[in-house]
């Protein structure tokens, strides 16, 4: 059973034969290749389209190898499609990676990169291109100068929870606890025994992300990359900046821990969409703060199987998985701040997250349970705060449906979120 990731789909569809190149981004293993080369590959033949019109290049492959060389790639797609332009083709690579350059000899010795072979490949009009990459150094952050302004993103995500239980089915609460622990990483699913999951995502990190971190990075020092992984697994949703990590891992490590490498390596994770940053936003001075901020795993799974599922704690983990959520909805998320200066105290309080929908805004509190007056004043009492006409709501796993509160704020089922039964805005 192959897992239906429609979104996805319905925005490669929206966008084919756009004029730019289609770049799909994500973390590795969480489904970049599938959505390409089956999913959509599988749309354009029930489309009427001719497999011999559609080019597959897989670069991780060794009869692709060739290919890596920039100007043999450029020349084998051209010997196809500049024959016959009266027909359309597509282009589909697997794994490109910024390090494709090479000297054109012919032309002066200049250095062309990928970038610079699919840029011209673009310019034929009977040639739609779609690639795939694994980091955001290589894909992602270099793709409005790279291609000149003429690429269209297309960010996979691992499974969402409707995702995940579309396949797993059953009890519901049942399978939010299985998604609680094991994450959205797509092989997951298909393994039954809790060891195997367990050790494949352990290997995940292992044998793929850190050392695709050091490489790519020339990381000197892995320890310290291993130990601000394990320290960010673990102030999941927590605040935190550079300089807290440098101070613990110096106190840990007994040596002096640069905050400046710190940074430095907190971004090269960031670039690897192991995790994402959310900003802290003042909900009403309208300015960012630089720091702290907070720090979520792109697949909670991974998270635990960092902590090696020591830290089982769910309250965090909810959050970490609604924060992800809203990312995959193409919602700008930040960590909201509102002062209470009730009794001329100036005291900070957070709204987890300030979700904005280009012009819409509505402010989400995650609260695991809210079992007391002391937890629900205290989850209430931000959200207060704002003292502006905007939808307030607080997502919760301690109620059977939801309602709206006598102030006016909606109390929602996280499952009732997660599988779609709720309009946000």
């Amino acid at each position: 059973m192959m897992i239906e990731r429609d979104s996805y789909l319905n925005r490669m569809i929206h966008n084919m034969w756009n004029g730019e190149v289609k770049v799909i981004t994500g973390i590795r293993r969480c489904g970049k290749s599938v959505l390409l080369f089956d999913l959509f590959y599988n749309h354009l033949l029930s489309d009427g389209v001719p497999e011999n019109h559609i080019i597959k290049i897989e670069l991780d492959q060794r009869r692709y190898y060739k290919f890596r060389n920039p100007i043999t790639l450029c020349e084998y797609v051209e010997s196809i499609v500049a024959e016959q332009k009266d027909e359309k083709f597509y282009l589909f690579i697997d794994e490109v990676q910024l390090t494709m350059k090479v000297v054109d000899k012919e032309n002066g010795d200049i250095e062309v990169s990928i970038y610079d072979m699919l840029n011209e490949l673009k310019a034929y009009k009977n040639l739609d291109v779609y690639v795939t990459g694994s980091n955001s150094k290589g894909l992602s952050k270099d793709i409005a100068t790279e291609f000149r302004g003429r690429a269209t993103q297309i960010h996979v995500y691992p499974l969402s929870f409707e995702e995940f239980y579309s396949y797993m089915g059953g009890d519901e609460r049942k399978a939010l606890d299985a998604y609680m622990l094991y994450g959205g990483m797509p092989r997951v699913l298909v393994l039954e025994d809790e060891r195997d999951k367990k050790a494949y995502l352990s290997s995940l990190y292992n044998e793929l992300y850190v050392k695709d971190i050091v490489e790519r990075n020339g990381i000197e020092r892995e320890d310290i990359l291993n130990d601000i992984l394990d320290f960010l697994a673990s102030q999941t949703s927590s605040l935190t900046n550079p300089t807290n990590i440098a101070n613990a891992l110096t106190s840990m490590k007994n040596e002096k821990v640069n905050s400046t490498l710190v940074t430095n390596y907190v971004q090269h994770i960031i670039d690897s969409f192991l995790i994402s940053m959310a900003k802290r936003y003042d909900v009403k001075g309208k300015t960012y703060f630089k720091y702290p901020n907070k720090y979520y795993y792109t697949d909670i799974g991974l998270r635990n199987a960092r902590l090696n599922y020591r830290q089982y704690d769910p309250g965090h983990i909810m959050e970490n998985i609604i924060y992800n959520e809203l990312l995959r909805r193409e919602y700008s998320v930040d960590v909201g701040v509102v002062t209470d200066r009730t009794g001329g105290a100036n005291l900070q309080k957070e709204i987890d997250f300030v979700v904005n929908d280009v012009d819409k805004k509505i402010y989400i509190q995650s609260a695991f349970q809210m079992d007391t007056e002391k937890k629900e004043s205290s989850e209430l009492a931000s959200l207060l705060l704002t003292k502006d006409f905007f939808k307030k709501i607080i997502v919760r796993m301690d109620i059977p449906h939801n309602f709206y509160d006598d102030k006016g704020i909606f109390h929602c089922n996280l499952i009732d979120l997660l599988l779609g039964r709720v309009d946000l805005f």
